[in-house]
């Protein structure tokens, strides 16, 4: 069912990852998203049609629709949805920056002002799983930070009459969110980029784009950033387990299957220095995957390339393979599990001990699942109240706090040949700047 790779063995062997040809993807979606931007609403309905199977009556969602899918919604549901949401307005409050003066010399200050992006586009697929949980993810941090104007889509379904699936509908209603459009895929994101009204459409376009999807959303992001800012181009999802000989095998391979669950294409990696677990897990495996809702998914997942247990000499070893993966989410699971995830430098996010499975992170744990994807966390990170906002510094001079400081800045000019640069402060200060530039030491005239 799954593969093993011995590291201790042959240590440079390339450890498992998914494959995604964006480039390729590339070449489908810059036409669609060029004919969106051309025709606006209409190509995106059709588009719908073509890859959903369904056109819907109108791209916007009525507020009736919203309203009912809140007031059908079972009630378990909402009061899960409500806890997740509470769970992770806490931690976008705590995380979201304020607004800092430096006062650098006397009468001269740098403020550094924290300003919330004005309009942002949130998408929620609708493939496989109607993501609920991404609404929340999404939309909590963008209301966090104060973005003023928030649109989001998610595909139209065929067996909802073109809506998007009523729990998605229902947890936008819950939020708060009130422009929705049953639009998915490419021609959703070039939609929230371009907009529609240049094309007689009512659609304003974005400031950024957020929300994961499949290949060729990722490769839509790529396409439009530029025009509008993306968050990241996330690929199948992922999840790394370090465990040692002290971890229950049934957790670890009921937490690989619930990411083998996602995506036929999704990734379950296990490192280990234990042979024994090793065996135990992969014994696991067979017992649980058969008894599992979407069991033939999750076969091609964990027998996919991207997916592995790991042998390693010793946790020293799982350490440094971990940092090198940068797994989306990194579930550690050993005798001293705090320790071991205070050396991880490269994950999306990290559950610390046998009783903070990824699961809880991908609903209710307080933590945004919106996370980077690939191996990107060695340079990204996930979804947060910051990704909604801006830093602008505002600088205030004196005519004093100026006339200090100025010879410094006509010097740096000179010295990189801008005098202009140098004049703009002279003129103000007197100073021979005002006259004309000077020439670089050592210049013939």
């Amino acid at each position: 069912m799954i593969r093993r790779l011995d590291l201790r063995l042959d240590p440079t062997a390339e450890l498992p990852r998914a494959q995604q040809d964006v480039e390729h993807a590339l070449e489908v979606v810059a036409p669609l998203c060029e004919d969106v931007r051309a025709r606006g609403e209409e190509a995106v309905l059709e588009y719908g049609e073509r890859f959903d199977g369904v056109r819907p009556a109108s791209l916007r969602v009525a507020p009736e629709h919203l309203a009912a899918a809140l007031a059908e919604l079972d009630p378990a549901i909402r009061a899960g949805l409500e806890e997740s949401v509470a769970r992770l307005r806490v931690t976008c409050e705590a995380e979201l920056e304020q607004t800092v003066v430096t006062t650098v010399a006397e009468g001269a200050t740098v403020e550094r002002r924290i300003v919330p992006m004005q309009r942002v586009g949130l998408y929620v697929p609708g493939g496989l799983a109607p993501l609920v949980s991404t609404v929340v993810m999404n939309t909590v941090p963008a209301q966090v930070a104060g973005v003023g104007s928030i649109a989001l889509t998610s595909p139209p379904q065929s067996e909802f009459g073109g809506l998007p699936h009523p729990t998605i509908l229902a947890a936008c209603a819950l939020l708060g969110i009130d422009e929705v459009y049953a639009a998915g895929g490419a021609q959703a994101l070039a939609l929230l980029a371009y907009g529609s009204v240049a094309t007689g459409g009512s659609v304003q376009p974005v400031d950024l784009v957020t929300g994961p999807g499949n290949i060729y959303v990722a490769a839509a992001k790529r396409y439009l950033q530029g025009t509008v800012a993306i968050d990241s181009e996330a690929g199948p999802t992922e999840i790394a387990v370090i465990a040692d000989d002290t971890a229950d095998p049934a957790f670890v391979a009921a937490d690989m299957i619930s990411q083998s669950e996602h995506d036929p294409m999704a990734a379950s990696v296990l490192v280990t220095p234990s042979d024994a677990l090793a065996d135990a897990v992969t014994a696991e495996l067979e017992r649980q995957v058969p008894t599992a809702t979407h069991a033939e998914r999750i076969t091609t997942s964990l027998a996919g390339r991207q997916s592995a247990i790991v042998l390693v000499d010793d946790l020293d070893q799982a350490v440094d393979v971990a940092n090198a993966y940068a797994a989306e989410h990194l579930e550690i699971q050993t005798a001293d599990s705090a320790a071991v995830a205070a050396r991880i430098v490269n994950a999306g996010a990290i559950f610390v001990g046998a009783w903070t499975p990824v699961s809880l992170g991908d609903y209710a744990a307080g933590s945004n699942h919106v996370l980077p994807t690939a191996g990107c966390a060695c340079h990204s990170s996930g979804l947060s109240v910051r990704a909604f906002c801006k830093n602008v510094h505002v600088v205030t001079y004196t005519e004093q706090a100026l006339r200090k400081v100025g010879h410094h800045v006509e010097v740096l000019a000179a010295a990189e040949d801008l005098p202009s640069h140098g004049a703009a402060v002279g003129i103000r200060t007197g100073s021979s700047a005002a006259q004309g530039p000077a020439p670089l030491p050592g210049r013939a005239e």
